[in-house]
């Protein structure tokens, strides 16, 4: 029962909240997320489960997409609409061109300053905390990347638009940016997560359609398996760990070599000029038996031609 859990987060509870009434769901002995959402945000919440908790890391890394809708004239505290207004424009004088340049302008690498109301911790204490004592906390601004951001919409004061981006890019934050870009102020209203890398909202299910699948004859044990469509395992929004990793390169071992996986030593790669530059460029590479288990997860060292064991399933 290692899997990851294509959730689509329901509006109104925390991630984490999310993930406890999965881990009842399917009775799961261990459950985390791969990269939180606000409460009033909905979308994708990748939970993994058991041994695939392991994993969160790899997934909290790709890169993620949005839907957003922002509100022009109105500045908040929390930079969203839960917030209270302290800013607030008597016109929003803005057309279309207007705010697709400012859209624009974001585009690339850029620097953003997480907001303070934030779970980031500062002395070993979350932000959100100083802020709601009323303390500003110095932060440093961070390397974010917009690798796409598109105007869907407008109906002033809202409009709505799609981004691309790294990990750690905050769209609170960036709504509010835009604000000042255009000198009306502004806040995210709505937010939704379409994707967090190949991982989508159309093929994501929620809490009530995973329930039903607990009853399915055979689900609590699909998880062993490195390939579900070979066993029939097709259930929208859940996947193998091996399935879930199917982005990443894979090598198999020699019978020789699994039991040096199995207790965490390099072992040594062979292939073509092209594979192991592959192996190189990738964040993780799937190690798996002669019959394709997946073993572990590993990183490439080129000078040694070795891969070294990260992740190790046994």
């Amino acid at each position: 029962m290692d899997f990851i859990i294509n959730l689509n987060k329901p509006a109104g509870i925390t991630s984490q909240d999310a993930v406890t009434k999965v881990k009842k769901t399917i009775k799961a002995k261990k459950a985390g997320h791969a990269g939180t959402l606000d409460p009033a945000a909905t979308g994708v919440l990748l939970v993994c489960t058991n041994r695939a908790t392991r994993l969160a890391s790899y997934f909290s890394d790709l890169d993620k997409e949005y839907r957003a809708v922002i509100k022009l004239g109105e500045v908040t505290d929390t930079q969203d609409a839960q917030g209270k207004v302290i800013e607030k424009s008597d016109s929003i004088d803005v057309d279309e061109s207007a705010i697709k340049s400012a859209l624009g302008a974001f585009e690339g690498e850029t620097l953003q300053q997480p907001p303070m109301y934030s779970a980031l911790k500062h002395e070993g204490k979350p932000l959100y905390k100083y802020a709601r004592q009323g303390i500003d906390v110095p932060r440093k601004q961070r390397k974010i990347s917009i690798h796409k951001i598109e105007l869907l919409d407008i109906d002033l004061p809202f409009a709505g638009f799609t981004v691309v981006c790294s990990k750690g890019t905050y769209i609170r934050t960036l709504c509010h940016d835009i604000g000042k870009k255009l000198g009306t102020g502004a806040h995210l209203f709505k937010l939704e997560r379409t994707a967090i890398g190949p991982f989508s909202i159309k093929d994501s299910l929620s809490l009530e359609e995973l329930s039903p699948l607990r009853k399915q004859e055979g689900f609590l044990n699909k998880g062993m398996y490195p390939d579900r469509k070979q066993e029939g395992f097709l259930n929208k929004g859940v996947y193998t760990m091996d399935s879930a990793l199917s982005w990443m390169p894979e090598y198999r071992v020699t019978d020789s070599q699994v039991g040096d996986v199995q207790n965490g030593v390099p072992v040594s790669i062979s292939g073509s000029q092209d594979f192991l530059d592959s192996l190189a460029a990738s964040s993780g590479i799937r190690v798996k038996s002669p019959e394709g288990l997946l073993l572990a997860i590993g990183s490439f060292q080129p000078i040694r031609k070795t891969v070294k064991m990260d992740v190790v399933f046994g």
